[in-house]
């Protein structure tokens, strides 16, 4: 053993080398721990409430990891959570039953996890959190038996202080849910469906969400950062405390830094103003984001280290100049998405969400809505990164209610806190430019529903006073007479285009949002004749057309919002409903199983883009050019019928041949919605054989070309995956599109034939999809039929590096494969 020996009032000290590596070790501990409990779940579906004893025998339950969705996993089912609603139907109100309103999946009853860890940072002395992302639904949390505390909204993330119940070495967390019928109006999913984790920090801590982060004086020279940090101090404590910030770049050099000295006092929130030089704005086109970090100090010893992302940018809404990001005016571009992933279900993943991103980017989306609930913390922390704005929203219910079981029930008990969670959980992002407090909410015709949005409101411009708040109003007659519409900060407008001029001159704010637009319906590869436009038109096949002329009795094609934003500079966007099809409110087919999930999407269920995708794009994307022909040219038993062609196109004007023959030049023009956005040869007889569109620029010069050929018989199989290596981290996936294809690679756009997947290597098999809305094959099975000649094959990726091979059989097609890499 060293020893050392000091002299002292005589007597020597020893002090053991065990007792200096104490404070070697004190010194470099993290003062902070973070434990992502993915791992280790048992489920079981049922009543067990014995089940939170740590005692309790869960050797027969599901082993499962977190996030995990219970009913994803089926079967589909017309009974489950059928709802019977009133319709009003000429005046007169019937009784309409909904199978497939939620998505036929047995998402109601009772669930409950379990979870044996250690959090070898905690000891006496130590603070313990729980974080829950989200819980489907109405979470009763209890740890070491003992009830730790709850929530009620399976939609909102919070936080429970479980440091009475934490114990040294092992806990055991058990977790209820319960969700009731007639809850919902689309699929909510169900469980554990997002991210749970625990945080041990010193009793001197920074607490969650604890800081709030804005940027009130922005320019090309400075950027003022003000940061408000809330303190959790000890009572009693006599220290001098220091509060330490750095602001870091991307490239993690210090910009900024201020240093607070105080004396400790509970409750404490310190205030600090920053000054970064030639700040690097956040924008959709360049998400230039800054970290603060922060450091608390009792005397010289490190308490806590709390990071916190931000951006700077800065953004007004003006009257009849409208939305402005960083200075600059623009019109938001954005889709309404609802929150589940589909075969993956509700259960949250990042790479699903990164391709829908990266979908939605290439069309030139620039923005997010939250239909209609507090989003996943990773959806917001990609927007920050990816560039999408975003409008966080949250709720479908006030006090009036929708559906039997809905947040009206919550609402006074709930709304508040609710609204607070929401907001301190995403107020530094700074893709978040607004908040939506309701969505089509019946309060809008009650006679205290301008005093619920108000009240509402105002919490939002208490905790964030940098932001406007907005509703998604659809009765503007009533919103507009009882003096709800006027009071909001954005007056939102869902599918009311015809409204708007009307609206504008009796509003005081000067402009208006399209909250939610469009709401066409369409079946991926589907086409119908004449191809004429309908309001809820229904087949015998329950599936809509793709020449993207069919809508609801409330909403348009996507043309006639088109028509409003380019000559209405009032207007400052759209949100057009929706970017996915989503499980859930198969509209016009909600009466009419096996539909269980929307025709709404600009991108099907399984994630390939519909035909309405590139009419967006034509119109949204102006960095790439769109050249795109709407239908396939493959209809046997069509010869001699007229078969129009459209062509989706950011290019002026194009010239269609058939077999080789011109059918002449279309220009886009005003003299129709439709024709100032498509071009279109509606007198087109269907031949067999090739269909060429010659796109010109406004020169009249050739920029581009596009062929169709009729397909031949099913030949083989053609892979394409959107990623090609894998992070061996037991989650990541991969997504590959499989399309039955003729000898000459010609899409096979009626093909059905049922195809089996094999995965080997460092991966694994995790669901498929074919964006039929009817179809009832499970999405967990190795094998499914093609839907017009496609499906999506999802591959999750082990946790060792490696090699990963998928293969993909038909009958009677020659076979194909696909290897990916797996690396650590």
């Amino acid at each position: 053993m060293i020893r050392f020996i000091f002299p002292g009032n005589g007597n020597k000290i020893s002090l053991t080398i065990s007792f200096l590596l104490f404070f070697i070790q004190a010194s470099l501990a993290q003062p902070r721990t973070e434990y992502l409990l993915e791992k280790g779940w048992k489920f079981n579906r049922g009543e067990h409430t014995e089940a939170q004893s740590p005692d309790f025998n869960d050797t027969q339950w599901e082993r499962v990891r977190i996030p995990h969705d219970w009913a994803i996993s089926g079967p589909f089912n017309g009974q489950n959570d059928q709802q019977e609603v009133q319709i009003v139907q000429n005046g007169e109100k019937e009784a309409s039953v909904k199978t497939g309103r939620t998505g036929g999946l047995p998402f109601v009853g009772i669930g409950w996890y379990r979870n044996v860890f250690t959090a070898s940072a905690f000891k006496k002395g130590k603070k313990a959190i729980l974080v829950i992302d989200g819980a489907m639904s109405n979470p009763k949390v209890f740890l070491n038996g003992k009830a730790a505390g709850h929530w009620a909204y399976g939609y909102n993330s919070f936080y429970l202080d479980i440091t009475p119940f934490m114990q040294e070495g092992q806990n055991t967390l058990a977790i209820r849910l319960e969700n009731k019928p007639e809850s919902s109006r689309w699929y909510p999913g169900a469980g554990l469906y997002r991210n749970i984790h625990v945080l041990i920090t010193e009793d001197f801590n920074i607490p969650v969400w604890g800081t709030y982060i804005t940027t009130p004086d922005v320019n090309n020279d400075f950027a003022k950062v003000k940061i408000r940090t809330k303190l959790e101090i000890p009572i009693g404590n006599a220290e001098i405390l220091k509060l330490e910030t750095q602001i870091k770049n991307t490239s993690g050099e210090i910009v900024a830094s201020a240093v607070n000295e105080f004396n400790a006092t509970d409750g404490l929130e310190i205030e600090q103003e920053l000054l970064v030089k030639k700040p690097a704005l956040w924008s959709p086109e360049a998400p230039n984001l800054y970290h603060a970090v922060s450091r608390l100090y009792a005397g010289k010893i490190l308490k806590d280290e709390y990071d916190t992302r931000f951006g700077i940018r800065t953004i007004k809404y003006e009257s009849e100049k409208g939305f402005s990001l960083n200075g600059k005016y623009r019109k938001f571009k954005g889709v309404c998405n609802h929150h589940d992933l589909g075969p993956l279900g509700a259960a949250i993943n990042v790479a699903a969400l990164k391709r829908q991103l990266t979908l939605l980017k290439d069309m030139g989306c620039d923005a997010i809505r939250t239909s209609h609930n507090m989003p996943a913390p990773e959806l917001v922390q990609l927007c920050d990164e990816m560039g999408f704005m975003m409008m966080v929203e949250s709720f479908d219910e006030w006090k009036a209610p929708k559906v039997r079981n809905g947040y009206s029930h919550l609402f006074d008990a709930w709304a508040e806190k609710d609204i607070v969670n929401m907001i301190h959980a995403n107020r530094n992002s700074p893709c978040v430019v607004m908040w939506s407090i309701g969505n089509e909410v019946p309060d809008q015709s009650t006679k205290n529903g301008n005093k619920i949005a108000k009240f509402l409101q105002d919490i939002c411009h208490r905790e964030d006073p940098t932001r406007p708040v907005t509703v998604g109003m659809d009765r503007i007659k009533d919103a507009l007479d009882n003096n709800f519409a006027a009071i909001l900060d954005v007056p939102g407008f869902n599918y009311k285009p015809a409204w708007y001029e009307r609206a504008n001159e009796r509003l005081p704010q000067g402009f208006i949002l399209g909250t939610e637009t469009a709401s066409t319906v369409s079946s991926r590869g589907v086409y119908k004749f004449p191809a004429e436009p309908y309001k809820m038109k229904m087949y015998p096949d329950l599936q809509s057309s793709s020449y993207d002329l069919e809508y609801c009795n409330w909403s348009q094609i996507p043309d006639d919002e088109f028509v409003k934003q380019d000559d209405l500079p009032y207007v400052i966007g759209e949100f057009v409903w929706t970017g996915f099809d989503y499980l859930g409110e198969p509209t016009p087919y909600d009466e009419k199983w096996p539909s269980h999930s929307s025709y709404f999407g600009i991108v099907d269920l399984a994630g390939i883009p519909k035909d309405r995708y590139y009419l967006y794009r034509s119109k949204w994307n102006t960095e790439k050019p769109t050249l795109h022909i709407v239908p396939h040219w493959s209809f046997p038993g069509r010869e001699g019928q007229v078969t129009p062609v459209f062509c989706y196109t950011s290019y002026p004007s194009a010239e269609l041949f058939v077999n080789g023959k011109s059918q002449g030049v279309q220009r886009k023009d005003n003299s129709s919605n439709t024709s100032r956005y498509r071009l279109m040869w509606t007198e087109v007889k269907y031949v067999p054989g090739t269909i060429k569109i010659v796109a010109y620029d406004a020169n009249g010069k050739v920029a581009a070309e596009e062929t169709v050929e009729t397909a031949g018989k099913p030949h083989h199989l053609k892979l394409e995956t959107d990623r090609s290596v894998l992070e061996a981290n037991g989650k990541d996936l991969a997504y590959i599109v499989v399309s039955v294809v003729d000898a000459k690679g010609n899409l096979c756009p009626d093909s059905d034939l049922e195809l089996s997947f094999e995965v080997s290597g460092s991966g694994m098999y995790k669901a498929v999809a074919n964006g039929d809305p009817t179809s009832l094959e499970s999405f967990q099975k190795t094998h499914m039929k093609a839907f017009k000649g496609k499906l999506v094959v999802t591959v999750q990726s082990a946790e060792r590096a490696g090699p990963i091979v998928l293969k993909v059989k038909g009958k009677g097609l020659k076979s194909g494969d696909v290897q990916l890499g797996c690396k650590s």
